[in-house]
């Protein structure tokens, strides 16, 4: 019966965050028809009232969650770092060959379907700015920034990469220390996350409500018109990211067989909030929750995770390419292949050192285009439409570090039946 109600309670839930989802899509688009633009704004207010809260809920959780996962992992492998190694290695390896696969399809789907031609738009000034800030994105900058001045600073900023490489030091540490209170801090720690799982269901109750004000909140400022306006940019957008779904899933039913389907199917909770939300972090907590569920063990969960949220960002990669190449066909400015080829080698440098900069992906398109002569202000043509394009990287960036962890924990034959994960890792964290 327990078992029962464990796969009941996340159906019910999926259920009501997917009405939310369409029932903000409606009373937002009410709002946008109904009020002014001034007014539009007002209650859109409102609404970034009730999802902010809930995202500030969902932040709370990663950094102890983060940090305890991390420690636990690595506690438990001993003082050698040569299994974390390991696992470090096989995880970069996976990210590089999906980062060159999610930039190529961008690249490729750009040149085949042109959206940038034929817009009907007036074209801003190519010295225009789009307001992002480009200063912080260079190599110099970023890895400083990997290590931490202050732990308490980055779990302040819910820091993943730094709370990362603070948790690898600590859990190295209490690995090699013999005095009589390290098995007791090691058990304390391993204790903090069924603790923060509970939290997460707690705080996964009021998933619906945030979702819908979020996009609420979208529908309400933008409207449904501005996709008819740039619907060529838009569907094309999608169909690549259908594309890159279809080869990373099919990368991972490679590793993982069958099973991949029971994987996708408790993705689709973390799936929906980062898309109605916009945030990968939103549905962190979920993730590690549900790829536990699936059979991943702990270290590894809790290790690649947070290392894919830095280093694995697949769809927002593809939208870098597509970007690009869609101002250059705005502008009618000509880019051979060899050119094309030259930035997509450039975007893997510059994409790596984008994790926690807000509008991350606009701010390496913005960074990257005067490289190859391209004006920046090209990209005030894609501002009005971004919100609507960052719910779909979203989502594709938490499918490819989800897809990403569990082909790495079969590989390190770290992938247990999901029945025995379950009973293993969340006994009262989860069950209700």
């Amino acid at each position: 019966m327990q078992a029962g109600s464990r796969t009941q309670t996340p159906n019910k839930l999926t259920t009501y965050i997917m009405v939310s989802l369409l029932l903000g899509i409606a009373v937002g688009y009410a709002c946008n028809v109904l009020a002014s633009p001034e007014q539009a704004k007002a209650i859109a207010g409102y609404f970034t009232v009730v999802s902010d809260i809930f995202l500030r809920m969902i932040k709370m959780i990663i950094a102890p969650l983060v940090f305890a996962t991390i420690v636990s992992g690595i506690s438990s492998l001993g003082a050698s770092g040569g299994a974390v190694g390991r696992v470090a290695v096989k995880s970069l390896a996976w990210f590089i060959t999906a980062s060159v696969a999610s930039l190529s399809v961008g690249l490729v789907l750009a040149n085949l379907l042109q959206p940038g031609h034929g817009l009907g738009l007036a074209l801003p000034d190519a010295n225009a700015t789009a307001n992002v800030q480009t200063s912080s994105l260079n190599v110099k900058d970023f890895a400083a920034h990997v290590f931490p001045i202050s732990v308490v600073q980055a779990m302040a900023g819910n820091e993943v990469l730094q709370i990362l490489v603070f948790a690898m030091f600590f859990g190295f540490a209490l690995s090699a220390v013999k005095g009589t209170l390290a098995p007791d801090i090691a058990r304390s720690i391993d204790q903090i996350v069924p603790v923060m799982l509970k939290f997460t269901d707690y705080v996964m109750r009021f998933a619906p409500v945030g979702v819908f004000a979020a996009m609420a909140a979208v529908i309400t400022t933008q409207g449904l018109g501005v996709l008819v306006t740039y619907g060529k940019f838009v569907s094309a957008f999608y169909f690549g990211l259908a594309v890159l779904w279809a080869i990373i899933i099919g990368a991972g039913s490679v590793v993982l067989g069958g099973t991949i389907r029971n994987l996708l199917r408790l993705l689709r909770q973390p799936m929906m909030i980062a898309f109605s939300t916009s945030s990968s972090e939103a549905a962190f907590p979920k993730m590690i929750e549900q790829l536990m569920k699936f059979g991943v063990s702990e270290r590894i969960t809790g290790f690649v995770l947070p290392l894919g949220y830095s280093f694995n960002l697949d769809g927002s990669m593809m939208y870098q390419t597509f970007a690009a190449l869609f101002v250059a066909q705005a502008f009618n400015i000509e880019m051979p292949i060899t050119t094309q080829i030259a930035m997509l080698l450039l975007l893997m440098i510059t994409s790596k050192g984008i994790a926690g900069v807000p509008r991350a992906s606009l701010v390496v398109a913005a960074a990257t285009l005067p490289t190859f002569g391209l004006p920046a202000g090209g990209l005030v043509l894609l501002i009005g439409i971004d919100a609507f394009l960052d719910m779909g990287r979203t989502m594709t960036n938490v499918i490819g570090n989800g897809v990403a962890t569990a082909v790495v924990a079969k590989w390190e034959n770290e992938l247990s039946e999901p029945v025995e994960q379950d009973a293993k890792f969340l006994p009262t964290a989860v069950a209700g």
